[in-house]
C-alpha cells in the first residue's frame, strides 16, 4: 500500500488502479470464453457438463435444484439469520418499488398523441458467484428488482462446491426471493446457457449479476443475444476523510473491500499526514490475524492507496476522477462535501454509515459500476428488467399540419420515400 503526498502522482496511481483489469491476459481469457460459448451454443447441456467437470470439479447433473431443496434450505436456516434476511428483503423491496418507471401520454392540440409504455421482460437470468465466498445478499439484490419489475420467470445460476452443492444461505435467499428455477452451474458456460438456452436451462431476455473475469467476458460476448445489466469488475472503495475520522474505523472499512478479492481496491484520500500513517499501520496490524489474510495482503499491496491532499477540494477532485464504486465521506460535514461529488456508484455519509450497510440492507442496490464506469453508469435497478416502447398516433389533421416539416426534414437527408410516404396520403 502506497502513501503518496503529491496530487499528480496520486492521479497517476488512481489511473493505474482503475485499469487493473486491463492486461494482455484478456486476449487469452476472451479466446477461452469464446470457445466455451461456441460449444454451449452447439452442444447445450453436454458442454455445460464438460466445463463444469473441468473447472468446478463436479458432475452438474441434475442441474436444477428442486423446489423441495430450496424450502429445506430455508427451513434449516438459523432463525436469527432468517430474520436478518427478511428485514433486508423488505428494505430492498421498499426502495426498489419507488424505482418503477411511469408510462406517460402527451396529447397534441391537433389530435395526435405520443406515449412511452414500460413493460417487464418475460424471463431474467441471475448469476450469483460462488468460489471464494457465498453471497446471499447478491441473490436479494438481483431477484428483488426483477420481481418488482414484474418478470414472469426468474432463473438463477450459481456454481456449487466440489460436491456440487450450493451454499445453504444462498438457496434460502433464493427461496425467500421467489426465484423460479435454480441451477448449480457457474462460469462462462452458465452465461452461455442463459443466453442461448439448452434443454434444461431456458434462454432469458436479460442476465444480471457479478462474476469473475471469465463471467464478465462471457456477458460482454453474448450481449445482443440477450440483454445484460453491466460489466462489473472487482470491488473498490474510496474514503474521503479529515482529521475528525477514526483511523481504526477507516482501516477496517478499507479491509472490508480488500477481503473480497485480490483485485479489490481500497483507497483513502485524507487531509492529515498523521492520519495517513495511522491508517497504514492499522491496516497491516488488522491483516495479521485476518481470516482472509492472503487475499487482503494481495489486494492492499497491489491495489491499495493512501493519498495525502492539501484540502478537501483536492480529495473531491481526485475522487471524481476515479469515479469509485463505493465512496465513504467521513468528514466534519459530510453533506457539504457531498455537494461537489459528481461520480460515484453509491455514497455513504458519516462515520455511522460503513459501506457494509449498503451491501446488506439499506435498500439501494449493491450491484454498482466499477473501474471508472460510475462516470456514465449507475446501479442495477428495476429498469434493468424493463423496456420502454414508444407509441405514436396521428390523425389526418395533425399529419397535414406537420406534413411540410416532415417532408423538409426527409428531403434534407435525401430520403425520397420518407417524404413521399407523407405526400401520398393527401393526393386523393
Amino acid at each position: 500500500m502506497k502513501i503518496i503526498n503529491n496530487k499528480l502522482k496520486a492521479l497517476k496511481e488512481l489511473k493505474r488502479i482503475s485499469q487493473r483489469t486491463s492486461s494482455d491476459d484478456n486476449k487469452k481469457i476472451n479466446s477461452i470464453v469464446e470457445e466455451i460459448l461456441k460449444e454451449v451454443k452447439l452442444h447445450g447441456d453436454k458442454a455445460i457438463e464438460k466445463y463444469t467437470k473441468k473447472f468446478d470439479g463436479y458432475d452438474p447433473n441434475p442441474m436444477q435444484v428442486c423446489a423441495e431443496d430450496l424450502k429445506t434450505a430455508w427451513d434449516k436456516t438459523d432463525n436469527h439469520l432468517k430474520k436478518s434476511l427478511e428485514i433486508a428483503y423488505e428494505r430492498i423491496k421498499k426502495f426498489h418499488e419507488k424505482e418503477i418507471p411511469e408510462s406517460f401520454t402527451i396529447k397534441g392540440e391537433d389530435g395526435d398523441s405520443v406515449q412511452r409504455k414500460w413493460t417487464p421482460v418475460k424471463k431474467a437470468g441471475l448469476y450469483i458467484p460462488g468460489g471464494r465466498a457465498s453471497y446471499p445478499s447478491t441473490v436479494l439484490m438481483n431477484a428483488i428488482p426483477a420481481k418488482v419489475a414484474g418478470v414472469k420467470e426468474i432463473s438463477m445460476v450459481s456454481p456449487g462446491n466440489k460436491k456440487g452443492i450450493i451454499n445453504q444461505t444462498v438457496l434460502a435467499a433464493a427461496y425467500l426471493s421467489g426465484i423460479d428455477k435454480v441451477f448449480r452451474v457457474g462460469g462462462a458456460q452458465a452465461i452461455g446457457a442463459l443466453a442461448f438456452g439448452t434443454k434444461q436451462i431456458n434462454k432469458v431476455d436479460v442476465i444480471s449479476g457479478p462474476g469473475n473475469i471469465y463471467v464478465t467476458a462471457a456477458k460482454k460476448s453474448i450481449y445482443g443475444f440477450t440483454g445484460i445489466d453491466s460489466l462489473a469488475g472487482p470491488s473498490e472503495i474510496l474514503i474521503i476523510a479529515d482529521r475528525s475520522a477514526n483511523s481504526s474505523q477507516i482501516a477496517t472499512d478499507l479491509l472490508a473491500q480488500a477481503e473480497h478479492d485480490p483485485l479489490a481496491s481500497s483507497i483513502l484520500l485524507t487531509t492529515s499526514h498523521d492520519q495517513a500513517q495511522e491508517v497504514f499501520d492499522e491496516v497491516f496490524k488488522k491483516i495479521e490475524h485476518h481470516p482472509r489474510k492472503e487475499i487482503c495482503i494481495k489486494s492492499i499491496e497491489n491495489w491499495g492507496l493512501i493519498a495525502i491532499c492539501d484540502n478537501l477540494e483536492t480529495c473531491i477532485e481526485l475522487s471524481n476522477e476515479f469515479a469509485p464504486e463505493h465512496l465513504e465521506i467521513i468528514t466534519i460535514d459530510p453533506s457539504k462535501t457531498l455537494k461537489n461529488i459528481e461520480n460515484a456508484g453509491a455514497i455513504f455519509l458519516g462515520k455511522w454509515t460503513p459501506e457494509a450497510v449498503g451491501d446488506y440492507l439499506a435498500g439501494p442496490n449493491h450491484t454498482l459500476p466499477t473501474c471508472g464506469n460510475a462516470r456514465f453508469n449507475g446501479s442495477l435497478g428495476v429498469e434493468t428488467f424493463m423496456k420502454n416502447t414508444s407509441i405514436i398516433e396521428f390523425n389526418e389533421k395533425s399529419l397535414k399540419i406537420n406534413s411540410s416539416d416532415i417532408i423538409n426534414l426527409a428531403n434534407s437527408e435525401g430520403l425520397y420515400s420518407h417524404a413521399n410516404s407523407v405526400k401520398i396520403r393527401f393526393e386523393d
